[in-house]
């Protein structure tokens, strides 16, 4: 992939409640993506998918929202860029697509629907484990037997570094540096 003409971008799929391990998770997944340099796409509308925003906002990330709805939110919505598809849940499709990887975090039928859109489209995918959701269990449970894309399972942020840097989308660690 030719980085000279545009940043990576990763889109985080999902859905989990604030106070859980995979919420925090996804601020973290966030705040590291922003710190990579790596665009985040995100509808936004789930705690964990706004909280993976704004953490990549308060980092000084780039955040690109696609929403389903046809008009603009509220300013306070936490996006540099906001797509109003006017699509309803078609605009999975859009998710799917928009990026170079999707993190999957927990996870409902909007997320599944997400990742096996994802899955058909060849996107590789980083499923949060150890949260529960279906994120939870991608990884032997892939959408079908095709294995069109990786799926590389991640516990921490130094995890999904790592894997973000096996898929080109962030630079190569530093000797000495733990990614």
């Amino acid at each position: 992939m030719n980085r000279l003409n545009r940043r990576g971008q990763v889109c985080v799929l999902g859905s989990a409640e604030p106070g859980s391990r995979a919420y925090e998770m996804a601020g973290e997944a966030g705040e590291l993506l922003a710190r990579l340099g790596i665009s985040l796409i995100s509808g936004c509308g789930s705690p964990a998918t706004r909280v993976a925003a704004e953490r990549a906002l308060g980092a000084g990330g780039l955040v690109i929202s696609i929403i389903p709805s046809g008009e603009m939110p509220d300013a306070d919505w936490p996006a540099t860029v906001v797509i109003p598809c006017g699509m309803g849940d078609a605009r999975n499709l859009l998710m799917a697509l928009a990026g170079d990887a999707c993190i999957v975090i927990g996870g409902r039928a909007g997320t599944i629907s997400e990742v096996c859109l994802a899955w058909l489209h060849k996107r590789p995918l980083l499923p949060l484990v150890g949260c529960g959701g279906w994120s939870d269990g991608l990884l032997d449970h892939p959408p079908d037997e095709r294995r069109n894309s990786p799926i590389l399972a991640w516990s921490s942020a130094d995890e999904l570094q790592a894997r973000l840097q096996s898929l080109g989308l962030a630079p190569p660690a530093m000797e000495g540096e733990t990614p």
